[in-house]
């Protein structure tokens, strides 16, 4: 069967949906609410209605019957337009994905729809300060009482929460024959007793927060767990790959952003009466950033599309996110380089993607944990941590 590279009018045209909504807000707006406390709810709102949220959710539960590809073209075409939903990465992508797949039916019932269209919001915390990339040691703990889970411990940038209805939190669960720790799922509503949450104050010219999250003796119905405890692991990573993929496909539409108000200016300012676009010292670099956008967005689709075949994803997701942050902080910084000093200025905006664009090879994981995932898994090298 021979390779087919053409997206074709179905995706084609669920981009030119998504970029015509955003069109409608843009970047100025964007920035407007980072800068006065606004929020970005009135885009999530009519995002939702549209079936653009959910278009990665099953049908039967309010969701569009698609998968990480077309979520991942929304949230890009999003981030192009200069207004990308951060909660994307986390409410569908993460929280949908695990509980459209190992949900009861009464979870995928009480939860999905909402997701799907936007009217409610999960978040995700598994990060702790003192476990930061190595998920396996951390702490927050869940213990049965009769019929109820209690849980406690402590998480660190946690996105959204304030924003959220609900948080899927990653704790660990004594096994009841071994008395060994294991990572298990539980869905907790932001205005459950004993849970607390901190904002993180952040360098960053963005409308959405980062919180300490706090759960002191949180109790919890027993319907509370997501899935099977024997297969948290499992069931974690069904929402890690969507999130890398998500992670790529924000960075993208920041690149896209960026290089396109770059393209902008170099070819309208002229000094000396040519345009600046015309000297390879401006071009060259916009051209190579260019070059890496489009090799990153090649592997977040194959990523998003082994992850909606069925497919093992892990290599590609990881790729993906990889490389999409590459591509943006070298397309940003030559966005500004480009404008000069103007670049740093509010009016632009660009200065502010500065370190939205170096957050990305932070987060969702670090680059260096996607380099040792690589080198053991696709170089079989030793492992290193």
């Amino acid at each position: 069967m021979g390779l087919d590279f053409d997206e074709g009018d179905e995706l084609r045209d669920l981009r030119a949906a998504v970029a015509d909504l955003a069109s409608r807000y843009g970047h100025a707006w964007y920035l407007e609410q980072a800068r006065t406390g606004g929020s970005v709810q009135a885009l999530w709102d009519e995002a939702g209605a549209a079936g653009f949220l959910g278009v990665n959710l099953p049908e039967e539960h309010g969701g569009g019957g698609r998968g990480m590809v077309e979520l991942s073209i929304v949230l890009e075409e999003l981030g192009a337009a200069g207004c990308p939903l951060l909660m994307m990465v986390v409410s569908p992508a993460i929280c949908g994905t695990v509980i459209a797949r190992y949900g009861t039916p009464e979870q995928r019932d009480r939860w999905l729809p909402g997701i799907a269209d936007g009217q409610l919001t999960m978040a995700f915390a598994i990060t702790e300060p003192d476990a930061g990339s190595n998920s396996h040691a951390i702490t927050t703990v869940a213990r049965r009482d009769g019929d109820e889970w209690v849980l406690s411990g402590q998480k660190v940038w946690i996105s959204g929460v304030d924003v959220a209805d609900a948080v899927l939190v990653v704790a660990k669960l004594a096994d009841a024959g071994t008395g060994t720790l294991r990572p298990a799922l539980f869905v907790v509503p932001t205005d459950a007793p004993g849970l607390s949450r901190t904002v993180i104050p952040m360098e960053l010219v963005s409308p959405d927060h980062q919180f300490q999250l706090f759960l002191d003796d949180v109790r919890l119905p027993a319907d509370a767990l997501v899935g099977s405890p024997e297969a948290g692991i499992a069931q974690l990573f069904a929402g890690l790959n969507p999130e890398r993929v998500m992670g790529a496909a924000y960075s993208l539409g920041t690149a896209r952003l960026a290089l396109a108000k770059a393209a902008d200016h170099a070819r309208e300012r002229r000094v000396w009466g040519t345009p600046i676009g015309a000297h390879q010292g401006i071009s060259h670099p916009l051209a190579a950033a260019q070059v890496e956008v489009e090799l990153a967005r090649l592997m977040t689709l194959k990523a998003a599309w082994l992850i909606d075949t069925g497919q093992d994803a892990g290599s590609a997701a990881n790729s993906a996110k990889y490389a999409a942050a590459e591509a943006v902080v070298h397309a940003v910084d030559a966005a500004v380089q480009t404008h000069g000093g103007s670049g740093l200025s509010q009016e632009t905006g660009i200065g502010a993607l500065i370190t939205s664009s170096r957050f990305s090879r932070i987060a969702p994981v670090s680059r260096e944990m996607i380099l040792n995932f690589v080198a053991q898994h696709d170089l079989r090298l030793p492992r290193s941590y």
